[in-house]
C-alpha cells in the first residue's frame, strides 16, 4: 500500500488506517480471535496506521491492539491512541454502544495534566507496546478549557521529550478543531483526526477547517467516512446509531446512490476516497470487524474512479 508523509511529523503512514473501535465491541461483540485476525489481515495488506482509544470497549480495543501488534517491526507501524478519559473502577461516563465492556469499570472524563500522563501509562500497559506515536486529545469539546491548556501542556512535554511523535485531536466537530487551532499557539497540533465532517454526506470542514489546516501545515486524518455505517446500510435499526434514519439523510443517501449507479462506481469506494482528494488529508481511518471487511476496504481504496464522477459529485454538493 502506498505510504505518505503525515504533515510535518516525520511519520510515514499508509493511505488507509485501521480504526479499532469496532474491535472493542462497538454496537456488536467481536471475538478476540476474530479481532486479532482482522488486524493481522490489515498488516498483510500493507496497513501500517492503527488507531485506538482507552474508551473503546473500556480498554478492550487497546488490549487487542497489543495482542496483534506486539512483535511487529515497531518502526514500520504508526500507533495512535487518545487521552481525555480514564478507565477505572466505577467510572461514571458509561456509553451504551459497547457490547462487551469489562465488568465494574468505566470511563471518567479528565483532561488534567496528571490524568493525561496516567492515561498514556495505562494505555501502554494495556497494549504492552513500548510507545504510542500519535496521541489525540479525545472529544476536547467536552471540557475545552482543560483540553486546550492542561492536556495540551502534558502532550507538549511528552512530544518535547520524544515520548510521543505527534499531538492531535480526535474530534467530531470541525468548528471545535478550528477553534482549538486558533486559540493555541502555532505548532501546538501536528494533525487532527476528524470524524464525519469531510465526507460525501457532510463537507462542513471544507469552508473553514481544511483551509486553516493547509495554511498551518496541520495534517487531517479523515474518519467516519461511512457516516457511522449509515452509507453502508441505511435501514432503520442497523448498527449505525440510528433507530430510525432521518428522512432528509435517507434522501441524500438515495441521491448519492443514484449518482454512483449512473457512473458505475461503488458508493463505499467513493465514500472512502472522497476525503483523500483534499491535499490536507493524507489518509483515512476506517473500522472493520473481520479480515474479510479489511480486504474489502483495500479493494475500495484501489477502485479506479473517473474524474467525471467527481465532477458530478461537486455539481450535486
Amino acid at each position: 500500500m502506498e505510504s505518505v508523509e503525515l504533515g510535518r511529523t516525520g511519520l510515514r503512514i499508509s493511505r488507509l488506517g485501521l480504526g479499532l473501535a469496532s474491535l472493542g465491541g462497538m454496537f456488536k461483540a467481536v471475538p478476540e480471535a476474530q479481532a486479532v485476525a482482522t488486524i493481522d489481515r490489515a498488516w498483510d495488506l500493507g496497513v501500517r496506521l492503527f488507531d485506538t482509544a482507552p474508551v473503546y470497549g473500556y480498554g478492550l480495543s487497546e488490549q487487542r491492539a497489543g495482542l496483534a501488534l506486539r512483535g511487529r517491526p515497531r518502526d514500520e507501524l504508526v500507533l495512535c491512541s487518545k487521552v481525555g478519559r480514564l478507565i477505572e473502577p466505577g467510572g461514571p461516563d458509561i456509553q451504551p454502544i459497547w457490547a462487551e465492556p469489562p465488568p465494574g469499570i468505566g470511563p471518567r472524563l479528565d483532561y488534567s495534566y496528571r490524568a493525561v500522563i496516567r492515561s498514556l501509562e495505562d494505555s501502554l500497559g494495556r497494549m504492552g507496546i513500548d510507545r504510542i506515536d500519535i496521541l489525540h486529545i479525545h472529544d476536547p469539546d467536552l471540557d475545552f478549557a482543560s483540553a486546550s491548556t492542561e492536556a495540551l501542556r502534558a502532550l507538549q512535554e511528552l512530544r518535547g521529550r520524544g515520548t510521543i511523535r505527534a499531538i492531535s485531536l480526535g474530534v467530531n466537530h470541525a468548528d471545535v478543531a478550528a477553534r482549538f487551532l486558533r486559540e493555541t499557539l502555532p505548532g501546538s497540533l501536528d494533525c487532527i483526526l476528524l470524524a464525519g465532517r469531510y465526507t460525501l454526506l457532510d463537507q462542513s470542514a471544507a469552508d473553514d477547517l481544511l483551509p486553516l489546516c493547509r495554511s498551518l501545515g496541520v495534517a487531517v486524518l479523515g474518519a467516519g467516512v461511512f457516516q457511522g455505517g449509515v452509507l453502508a446500510d441505511a435501514s432503520d435499526g442497523a448498527p449505525h446509531g440510528y433507530a430510525q434514519v432521518p428522512r432528509p439523510l435517507a434522501e441524500r443517501i438515495s441521491a448519492l446512490r443514484r449518482l454512483t449507479d449512473q457512473y458505475g462506481v461503488p458508493l463505499l469506494a467513493a465514500a472512502l476516497q472522497f476525503p483523500l482528494r483534499d491535499p490536507a488529508v493524507p489518509a483515512v481511518v476506517v473500522g472493520a470487524r473481520s479480515a474479510a471487511e479489511v480486504s474489502e476496504l483495500v479493494a475500495l481504496l484501489d477502485y479506479e474512479i473517473p474524474e467525471s464522477f467527481w465532477a458530478a459529485v461537486g455539481a450535486h454538493s
